[in-house]
């Protein structure tokens, strides 16, 4: 597997025939300046956690280029469809549903946060969040968390689904910091690998993940830190 993090909570995953963007938060994104035609090339299908601005911004661009499969809550996908995605190319599910992707399946679980995007008017109510569990025929299990606070039924995604990869927000004030983010890693869960995001991109965050990789120290769990726009091996 393959993953390319482009700050935030933007990514890319390679594996087998998909290739996979992750809440491409590509257009107007701070410490990514590459645009998003080039992260978009060859793109199968894009995944979204929730509605914010700073996880969708850059996905109706990618989706009317690429033709690729939009899989989000149903409120995402018809946003996107009035802003002129195709109708035929969405995916919907929801919290506790699991939708095949065609070649690899994307179950909707839960995550402790908000969901809503810029209008005229104010915001446009887009769903309830949701983390997002991949589950692939021939690599790892991986869990991108989306946006959210720990909380005690990441035992039950942990016995459920069993990720072995984790893409986990750490940079506090709208999602848990990094130490909280390593005691949920510690107790819930038996990751391989941990991604750690949502870390640095605007003043208000965390600047690293510096909290999360020492709340992590001795578990045995290997932390992956990318460089922004630089692809890994997992």
């Amino acid at each position: 597997m393959k993953l390319t993090w482009y700050g935030h909570s933007a990514f890319r995953i390679e594996t087998g025939d998909a290739t996979i963007l992750i809440d491409p938060y590509l257009v107007g994104n701070p410490v990514w300046q590459g645009g998003w035609e080039e992260p978009a090339q060859g793109v199968t299908h894009v995944l979204l956690t929730h509605g914010h601005d700073d996880h969708i911004s850059g996905a109706a661009e990618i989706l009317k280029q690429s033709g690729a499969m939009l899989v989000a809550n149903f409120e995402i996908c018809m946003h996107l469809v009035g802003k002129g995605v195709s109708d035929q190319k969405i995916n919907p599910g929801n919290i506790g549903g699991t939708v095949d992707c065609g070649g690899f399946t994307t179950t909707f679980v839960q995550a402790l946060h908000s969901s809503s995007a810029s209008a005229e008017n104010g915001n446009v109510y887009l769903g309830n969040p949701g983390g997002l569990v991949l589950h692939f025929p021939d690599a790892p299990t991986l869990y991108h968390m989306g946006d959210t606070d720990i909380f005690s039924d990441m035992a039950l995604i942990n016995e459920l689904h069993e990720p072995k990869i984790g893409i986990v927000p750490v940079g506090d004030r709208f999602t848990m910091g990094g130490a909280v983010a390593a005691l949920a890693c510690r107790r819930f869960f038996r990751f391989d690998t941990v991604v750690p995001c949502h870390f640095g991109t605007f003043p208000l965050l965390d600047q690293t993940a510096d909290k999360f990789v020492e709340g992590l120290e001795g578990s045995g769990v290997k932390v992956a830190l990318p460089g922004i726009g630089k692809q890994i091996t997992i």
